[in-house]
């Protein structure tokens, strides 16, 4: 990349966050069944950059010179040929490190085997396991015989099975097996050999003859196949129809979506891979990869858990706050000051317990919430729908079109609804993706309102895993701006002033720029200037420019970003006071936290937003400033604790090459644990 580039590709940067996964299941300090993890949200991460990204970019080729405009300045044909030389790239680092954790996972007495490696009882057991448990659920397809190729699903693993005649190439026959890991476990541990697992693709090959028995073969070659395809939600502009239906009709076309990737065993025979991409109706355009044995190592994340309790983190016990105790009224808590929960350090219970004390205290009216992803077992959506049968008005802003979770939130809608719970469909023309729930309730006559605004999902699934904060308050500003925001959801013309928050699409953009302004013309004054922000990605080009302007000015600038960074940072005459570090760990960084000095007098706001186009001018997202001294103390000390991490920071950069930084000379600071020692610290003063 030239160094006179303004900003770095936003793919590219993506595909750097992936290599930053990846250098964790390579890191010898991290638990080794830890790292088969990282392989798996490797994986994970990869199969939706192609179904969401990839897919663009290949939906722009017709576009030319146009899609550069959307590409930040990239070919998109030169944008896929790099995309696939650093993803090949990276395949071959995926399938090193692998290797490398067998061989590991062997001196701890864990041995993932193969069909080839079983002795006579375990291949015993094995064979039995298939025939009550596999077999069934198998529908193999004779694919040199059927008229047409079977649509492979995505997400989903498949055999390529040749069965050869050495004598008679006539009776050679093609099969396609589908892997049923939606109803079989990928894993079978062997008993009394509990250290020994096998995949069940391998269970599969190893069982080919109970399932081609008829057929005359003397060889038979098994080949791991997996496509993935376009997760664009094309929906229909029928008015006759509801959102709800043009939603699922979408999302069932999805499924048969363009293929945009084909992986592929690399030690695939070119005949069978002839014979696939022909069937396929693949070209080198589409991106075929070339992998290992296995594919779909998302499976990986859920890999059992055997051995000693050294191969795993040691789990973090989850803290208290100390205003919100067990047998008193949260009410009365958030009612004595602001409250912030930092997530997952703090227990997600609280957020649980506040709205079953809302379900059937008599004093509460109504409860609103917003609803993007929400967990499989909610037991938030459980308490509202105990809300509605304690008399309880309650509303729920469901967001249909969140992405991979439009099924789930369909199935929540409609469950809600039949239990008496009013429910709004977003907003048209934009994704409602702010987190946010206000509770009326009526005390001696008069309403007062207690509101949640945070970063993260009303999710107790991931609240375990992301780290988040959330915002519980009773300040009236920010309540009679939150009741704006949910008028707005019921009524799209209702737009609103905002006294406090800080909302999108209508008033962020500005009002951020509006902030770095005020640090540079603190800059030109010589007084103290400078702005810290926390986010998974910034993208946003009129926002990265304000941010060279600053930092031409003066103006030091520190970055936080998880996920994709477009800022080119330490470039002199653009970017020379720019900084940019992403911490990869344990817990996945999802917070966003936005720092300015003022003066020494600190604006700290939290948020759900990135900054990024499709945040700041297509979603419905909300950033609310953080009011009280000691709490916004509380999150800039946190913040630093995070700047100065010299075992997880990797410093971003323009080479891309996620180098990590330096502790020489200096004590190890891993952020993560020692957030958590600062937040353990705030409980027992």
């Amino acid at each position: 990349m030239s160094h006179k580039a303004r900003v770095i590709n936003r793919d590219i940067s993506w595909l750097s966050f992936n290599a930053r996964v990846l250098q964790e299941a390579n890191d010898p300090s991290v638990p080794l069944l830890e790292r088969i993890k990282f392989l798996g949200i490797y994986s994970s991460n990869l199969d939706e950059f192609f179904r969401v990204r990839v897919a663009t970019i290949k939906r722009l080729l017709q576009y030319k010179e146009k899609a550069k405009k959307l590409l930040q300045g990239s070919d998109p044909e030169d944008l896929l040929d790099s995309i696939q030389k650093i993803i090949i790239k990276q395949q071959d680092e995926f399938e090193e490190i692998y290797n490398n954790i067998l061989k590991e996972l062997e001196l701890h007495g864990i041995f993932i085997i193969n069909e080839k490696q079983l002795n006579p009882d375990q291949s015993a057991y094995v064979s039995q396991y298939f025939h009550t448990r596999v077999l069934p659920t198998l529908v193999p397809i004779m694919v040199d015989t059927t008229p047409v190729f079977p649509s492979l699903k995505n997400r989903s693993i498949y055999l390529l099975i040749h069965l050869l005649n050495k004598k008679n190439n006539k009776k050679s026959k093609y099969a396609l097996i589908e892997v049923p890991t939606e109803s079989v476990s990928r894993f079978l541990v062997i008993p009394k050999e509990n250290k020994y697992i096998i995949l069940l693709d391998d269970v599969i090959r190893h069982c080919l003859d109970d399932i081609f028995f008829q057929f005359e073969y003397d060889v038979a070659q098994a080949y791991t196949v997996k496509v993935t395809r376009d997760a664009e939600l094309d929906i229909e502009q029928d008015v006759t129809k509801s959102i709800v239906k043009k939603v699922a009709e979408s999302v069932k076309r999805r499924k048969k979506g363009e293929a945009v990737r084909l992986v592929y065993d690399e030690t695939m025979p070119k005949e069978m891979m002839a014979f696939l991409l022909r069937k396929l109706k693949f070209r080198k355009v589409d991106l075929p990869i070339p992998g290992g044995r296995y594919h779909n190592f998302v499976d990986f994340i859920n890999f059992p858990f055997i051995g000693k309790s050294e191969l795993k983190y040691k789990p973090l016990p989850l803290l208290s706050h100390p205003l919100l105790q067990p047998k008193t009224s949260l009410f009365n808590a958030i009612k004595q000051q602001d409250i912030l929960l930092y997530y997952p350090y703090h227990s997600f219970h609280h957020l649980i317990d506040l709205l079953r004390e809302a379900s059937i205290d008599p004093k509460v009216t109504g409860i609103k919430i917003t609803l993007y992803r929400a967990a499989k077992n909610s037991t938030i959506l459980n308490a509202l729908i105990n809300a509605v049968k304690n008399g309880k008005e309650v509303t729920v802003v469901v967001e249909l079109q969140a992405r991979f979770d439009e099924e789930a939130n369909i199935r929540w809608s409609n469950k809600l609804q039949e239990e008496g719970v009013r429910i709004i469909y977003g907003v048209q023309g934009l994704k409602v993706h702010s987190k946010l729930f206000l509770i009326t309730r009526n005390e001696n006559g008069k309403i007062v309102n207690y509101a949640h605004i945070g970063t993260g999902n009303f999710n107790e699934d991931t609240a375990k895993v992301y780290t988040d904060v959330s915002l519980l308050t009773c300040d009236k500003n920010i309540t009679e701006d939150l009741s704006k925001i949910f008028s707005f959801y019921a009524d799209n013309y209702k737009t609103g002033n905002y006294k406090s928050l800080v909302v999108s699409p209508f008033f962020m953009r500005k009002k951020f720029l509006k902030l770095i302004d005020h640090e540079i013309e603190n800059a030109e004054k010589k007084k103290p200037a400078y702005i810290f922000l926390k986010m998974n990605s910034i993208v946003d080009d009129q926002l990265i420019e304000k941010l060279y302007e600053a930092s031409n000015a003066g103006v030091k600038v520190k970055l936080v970003i998880r996920g994709i960074c477009s800022v080119v940072t330490g470039v002199k005459g653009m970017s020379e006071n720019i900084e940019a570090i992403s911490v990869v760990d344990k817990f996945l960084e999802h917070s966003r936290i936005f720092i300015f000095c003022n003066d020494n007098d600190e604006k700290v706001f939290i948020s759900s937003a990135d900054w990024m186009q499709r945040n700041l001018e297509f979603r419905s997202e909300v950033a609310v400033p953080i009011n009280d001294k000691m709490l916004r103390q509380h999150l800039v000390k946190m913040m630093d604790i995070i700047w100065h991490d010299n075992s997880k920071a990797r410093v971003l950069n323009i080479n891309q090459d996620n180098q990590y930084r330096s502790s020489f000379g200096l004590a190890k600071i891993r952020s993560q644990d020692d957030v958590y020692k600062f937040l353990r610290h705030l409980q027992t003063d």
